[in-house]
């Protein structure tokens, strides 16, 4: 009986491992088109002189008037940079 289910724990463990693969890429993904959308869409992209500081205060609310992207926790960064396994482990827990 253990050999059958160690047999049958190999495919699904793959399939699995599969999964989680496809899943992060997606997660990237839409990642990468929302922060797309966030660049594309805020007032700084079309200003000539971006770069300098807002002349006042109206014009620092107009440049940051865009929706902003939350940088993740400190824990989900550490988490990437130690491999997607880790990431996965932790937030199953």
């Amino acid at each position: 009986m253990t050999r059958q289910m160690t047999a049958l724990a190999r495919p699904t463990t793959g399939l699995a491992r599969i999964g989680r693969r496809v899943a992060d890429a997606l997660a990237e993904c839409n990642y990468a088109q929302r922060r797309v959308f966030a660049l594309m869409t805020a007032p700084d992209a079309y200003l000539t002189e971006r770069d300098q500081a807002p002349d006042c205060y109206a014009e620092f609310l107009f440049r940051t008037s865009s929706s902003l992207v939350h940088e993740p926790t400190a824990a989900d960064r550490a988490d990437r940079a130690h491999g997607p396994d880790r990431a996965h482990r932790r937030h199953a827990a």
